[in-house]
């Protein structure tokens, strides 16, 4: 969720209208049938509302055996969800939600609480901090129990990027007001809402070992301290060709032994544009590096790619100069980061 997403612009939608692409080249192979014959539970991409329009991009979407996972881009985020106070609207998350249950797919919800696409209502409101505390119930109850089994128990939310680069808290709308309670509140209001669903806390930066991932498992010791329910750790991991942090199987066994499970929940792999065949093959070097850290480690449940082409990727429109970021692209053609992926599965 860089960036809008997890995480405030997600994808950049260039190609609203369906498409009579060429079929693409296929290899054949399948990744979620791959990631479950090595234990996982899924390989999964998001995906998005508008994305639903181009009818090469569902043929490949809808195979629940390339993607036996789907996580809503935008359409489930505060902004979508509760544009006034106490105003729902689920029109556009229900769509990803029954797109799942058509296709046989498990659904992720995303997110609970985010800094980023708040409605001004939220953005900008002046609370004290038990109306703001109130504020947060309500939305992770309503939004967890409308979803509420849906696709359980593999449904999951989180709360998301909470902490800074540095280890310290992120200062937004809730931790000004309410410090660090928002947290507890969040996840108590989800699993009140849907006891089935898996709670995470969710986050870039963390794959690695450092100030980041540190605080992550101070934060999940604390919040278990408590008593304050928390099943998991999602690592977005959007990367930069190249530049991929050291001991990642090291860091999602570190959150392992901590008694919670690890997905990637955001993978791309971005470069400077153009692309060239050195980048595309360190590219495929680097999912293939991803993917094998999580196949290494049991509690590792699985891997979604920031949606799957890059035809629909949020990257060029958040940095510039930059792109090629997925494991399809434009023309929906598998690149050399697919066959990346499945090397990382031992496939």
């Amino acid at each position: 969720m860089m960036l809008s997403t997890h995480f405030a612009v997600l994808c950049s939608l260039v190609s609203l209208v369906a498409s009579a692409a060429v079929e693409p080249r296929a290899s054949g192979l399948k990744l979620h049938t791959i990631a479950t014959q090595k234990g996982k539970l899924y390989f999964g991409t998001a995906t998005d509302n508008p994305e639903l329009t181009n009818t090469a991009y569902t043929a490949i979407l809808n195979d629940k055996t390339m993607f036996g996972q789907i996580t809503a881009g935008n359409s489930m985020k505060w902004d979508a969800t509760e544009p006034s106070r106490g105003v729902f609207t689920f029109t556009n998350g229900d769509v990803i939600a029954n797109l799942a249950k058509k296709n046989g797919q498990l659904l992720r919800g995303h997110n609970c609480v985010w800094h980023q696409q708040l409605p001004s209502w939220v953005a900008s409101g002046t609370f004290t901090k038990a109306d703001l505390l109130s504020v947060v119930q309500n939305h992770c109850g309503t939004l967890v129990g409308h979803y509420k089994g849906q696709v359980s128990p593999s449904l999951t939310w989180s709360s998301s990027e909470i902490m800074n680069d540095d280890g310290t808290l992120r200062q937004d709308v809730f931790s000004k007001t309410t410090g660090t309670d928002f947290i507890a509140t969040a996840f108590r209001a989800a699993r009140a809402a849907d006891p089935n669903a898996k709670l995470y806390a969710n986050d870039f930066n963390i794959e690695g070992p450092g100030a980041k991932s540190t605080a992550y498992q101070n934060l999940v010791k604390t919040l278990k301290s408590e008593g304050v329910p928390i099943d998991g750790i999602g690592m977005q991991a959007h990367f930069i060709v190249g530049a991929l942090p050291a001991n990642i199987q090291q860091n999602i066994q570190a959150f392992v032994n901590l008694g919670v499970e690890v997905a990637i929940t955001e993978l791309d792999i971005r470069m400077t544009l153009p692309a060239t065949s050195a980048l595309l093959a360190q590219q495929q070097k680097d999912y293939q590096t991803v993917i094998a850290a999580c196949n290494a480690v049991k509690g590792c449940v699985g891997v979604t790619v920031w949606d799957f082409t890059d035809k629909f990727s949020w990257v060029p429109g958040t940095f510039a100069g930059q792109g090629a970021a997925c494991p399809w692209d434009e023309n929906l053609q598998e690149k050399p980061a697919f066959t990346g992926i499945v090397n990382g599965f031992g496939a």
